[in-house]
């Protein structure tokens, strides 16, 4: 059974520059059934591993992942792009197509030991989330899972992340 999200997400051709076609998933957010079905499957999925705290990717993993703290009664992590959070940080670099980017979080957001549920809506070439585990890992944290709305199958993103738990809801 497909998800009513699956249906409800649109291409956009040529976003943010010639030649992609962007996933978006502004239609299923603007749908509550299929926004609540999407939190469930998450849910569902996240509610089967150790997690003592939830950390969203921004800027969509927010949408995603403060929920799924509130309802599994855990914390959560913001991750963040470089320079947006106050406060002592700690950040990781990583590759894109032409150049670098810069993911951080507080220093302080994870003690050593938690189990960490890292959750976003895309994965694409996978460099974000490869950056966010080892910025939970260097905070004394173990990835428990990562769970995503969108996967872009044909980017082989999942592959910068063998050896962790990646799941997710829609894949092309």
């Amino acid at each position: 059974m497909k998800l009513l999200a699956h249906r409800l997400i649109r291409d956009v051709l040529d976003f943010p520059k010639a030649g992609i076609v962007f996933k978006d998933i502004t239609p299923v957010l603007l749908h509550p059934v299929a926004f609540r079905e999407t939190i469930d499957q998450m849910l569902g999925y996240a509610r089967r591993r150790p997690v003592d705290v939830v950390v969203g990717i921004e800027s969509r993993g927010f949408i995603f992942g403060a929920p799924i703290a509130l309802e599994l009664g855990v914390g959560y992590v913001p991750v963040r792009k470089l320079g947006k959070l106050p406060g002592e940080t700690i950040r990781q670099e990583y590759a894109l197509e032409y150049g670098t980017n810069t993911v951080e979080m507080h220093k302080d957001a994870i003690r050593s030991g938690q189990r960490v549920l890292i959750v976003d809506d895309l994965l694409a070439t996978g460099g974000t989330s490869k950056a966010t585990t080892q910025l939970v890992e260097a905070a004394g944290g173990e990835v428990s899972a990562l769970i995503f709305l969108v996967e872009l199958a044909f980017l082989n993103g999942r592959e910068l992340l063998t050896g962790y738990d990646v799941y997710s809801l829609v894949e092309y």
